[in-house]
C-alpha cells in the first residue's frame, strides 16, 4: 500500500506476484475502480510444473477470459487452459475430479445477498443469465440449502432474462415460482438425460433422478405452460448410439411434450476424461480401442462421426417436428420466443440478436444449436434503447 498524500485520501495498492495475484487480488477485491482489472498484455508466467509437449493449431479462434468459473477457454494461476463442465473445476478447489467430485460439494451459502447486489449495479444492463451452465443447480444439496427461490426472485425482480439448465427433478418444487417469473422476465428451462438403460444409467450416474423421472419433469415444465428444451448427452459410442436406442429415446423426448431436442455426442475433457476412461476400461474393455481411435487425445469425436450421428436422428427429430426446419415451431413456439431459443451457443449475453435456424438440434458440429425452450425468448426493446455491451456478475 502506498500513500501518496494526496488531498482526497486516495491510496494506491501495488501487487506483486504477476498475472495470479492480479487476477487472485481483483476476484477476491472487486474494485470500484475498473480500468486496472483487464489482463490483456499481460506476460503469462506460472510457478505450475509444466511443461509444453506440441502446439497445434486447431483452425478456428476461441475468446479467452480472465476468470476460472463457467465453461470455455479460461486463464487461472496464470496458465491458459480449456475446459468445460463440472468434474475439472473441482481441481480448482484442490479436490480431484473423481470421488471427491462426487462426495464433496461447495456450496455457496450467500449466492441470493450477493446476487441481489450485482443486480442492483446501475452499470448492470439485464443481461441472460443461466444456472446450470457449470453445476447443476437442482441436484440434492439444493433440497437442504434452498437458494434457487431466491435467486429466480432476485432475477426477476430486476427484470433479467435467465435460463435454466439441470437434470434435477427438484425443479418441480419451483415451477410455480417460474411461472410466476416468467410474467416479468422471459426464461428458459433445459432438461438434460443421456441414458434410457437402467443399468447403464446407474452405472455412469449413480444418485442423479432417472430417466424416466427426467421425463416427468419435462411434462412439468411443459404443463405449467413454460417452454423446456432437451439435451440428449452424451450420446455413447458403442453404448447408447444405436438406431433403436436413439429412437425410443427421442420418441419418448417428445411424448414428454418437449419444446426441442438437441443431439450431442459425448465429449472427454480433462476431469471427465479421466473418470470416463477408467470406468470403460473396467466395465467395457471391449470399446477401448474404439475409443481410443475415435478421441485420440482430442475432447471430441471427429467430424465424420458427428455428421453419421446427425444422419441418424435426422428423421427420427423430423417424425416429431423437433428438425431443424421446423423447430421449436412445431412444438408451439412462435414469434419472439421461439427466435431467442435458437441461439447456438451456450450465452445469449449482449444484444440478444439471434441468426436465424440457428437451432439444428443436430450433432454437426462442437456447438450444435441449443434445443428451443431452452434460452428465454427476445422481447422487444423499449424504444430509443440501445444495444449494450455485456458485463460479467462477480459471484463469490
Amino acid at each position: 500500500m502506498e500513500d501518496r498524500r494526496r488531498a482526497n485520501g486516495l491510496a494506491t495498492v501495488r501487487l506483486r506476484g504477476g498475472l495470479v495475484e492480479h487476477l487472485r487480488f481483483i476476484h477476491l477485491v472487486d474494485p470500484a475502480i475498473r480500468r486496472k482489472c483487464g489482463v490483456q498484455g499481460t506476460a503469462i508466467k506460472s510457478s505450475a510444473d509444466l511443461r509444453v509437449t506440441a502446439v497445434e493449431d486447431i483452425g478456428t479462434e476461441m475468446p479467452m477470459f480472465d476468470i476460472a468459473t463457467g465453461t470455455g477457454d479460461f486463464i487461472v494461476n496464470g496458465v491458459v487452459s480449456h475446459n468445460c463442465f463440472a468434474r475439472g473445476t473441482h481441481e480448482w478447489l484442490e479436490l480431484d475430479s473423481g470421488a471427491e467430485f462426487d462426495q464433496q460439494i461447495v456450496v455457496k451459502t450467500n449466492l441470493v445477498e450477493v446476487l441481489r447486489r450485482e443486480l442492483g449495479r446501475p452499470s448492470w444492463k439485464r443481461e441472460h443469465v443461466a444456472p446450470g451452465t457449470n453445476t447443476d443447480p437442482y441436484q440434492r444439496a439444493e433440497g437442504r440449502y434452498r437458494l434457487m427461490p431466491g435467486v429466480i426472485d432476485a432475477l426477476a425482480r430486476s427484470g433479467t432474462r435467465f435460463s435454466i439448465l439441470t437434470k434435477g427433478t427438484l425443479a418441480r418444487r419451483d415451477l410455480p415460482l417460474l411461472t410466476a417469473a416468467a410474467l416479468d422476465v422471459p426464461i428458459g428451462m433445459g432438461v438434460s438425460m443421456a441414458i434410457g438403460d437402467d443399468g447403464l444409467h446407474a452405472a455412469l450416474d449413480p444418485g442423479a433422478p432417472t430417466p424416466r423421472a427426467r421425463l416427468e419433469l419435462v411434462r412439468a415444465i411443459t404443463d405449467a405452460g413454460l417452454p423446456c428444451g432437451v439435451f440428449l448427452a452424451p450420446v455413447l459410442p458403442g453404448l447408447t448410439d444405436r438406431l433403436d436406442h436413439l429412437e425410443a429415446a427421442i420418441d419418448a423426448i417428445a411424448e414428454a411434450g418437449a419444446t426441442g431436442v438437441t443431439v450431442l455426442a459425448l465429449h472427454l475433457r480433462p476431469g471427465a476424461r479421466e473418470w470416463f476412461t477408467s470406468w470403460l476400461v473396467r466395465e467395457h474393455p471391449a470399446l477401448v480401442s474404439r475409443y481410443r481411435a475415435l478421441y485420440g487425445r482430442d475432447a471430441y469425436v471427429p467430424a465424420e462421426h458427428r455428421s453419421w450421428l446427425a444422419r441418424r436422428v435426422a428423421p427420427i427429430l423430423a417424425r416429431h417436428g423437433l428438425d431443424r426446419q421446423r423447430g421449436g415451431t412445431a412444438r408451439g413456439m412462435t414469434g419472439s420466443s421461439a427466435a431467442g431459443s435458437s441461439a447456438a451457443g451456450s450465452s445469449a449475453a449482449g444484444n440478444g440478436q439471434v441468426a436465424a435456424g440457428a437451432a439444428t438440434g443436430l450433432p454437426g458440429g462442437e456447438s450444435a444449436g441449443l434445443p428451443p425452450g431452452s434460452l428465454p425468448g427476445i422481447r422487444p426493446a423499449p424504444a430509443g434503447s440501445r444495444a449494450c455491451s455485456a458485463e460479467q456478475l462477480t459471484l463469490c
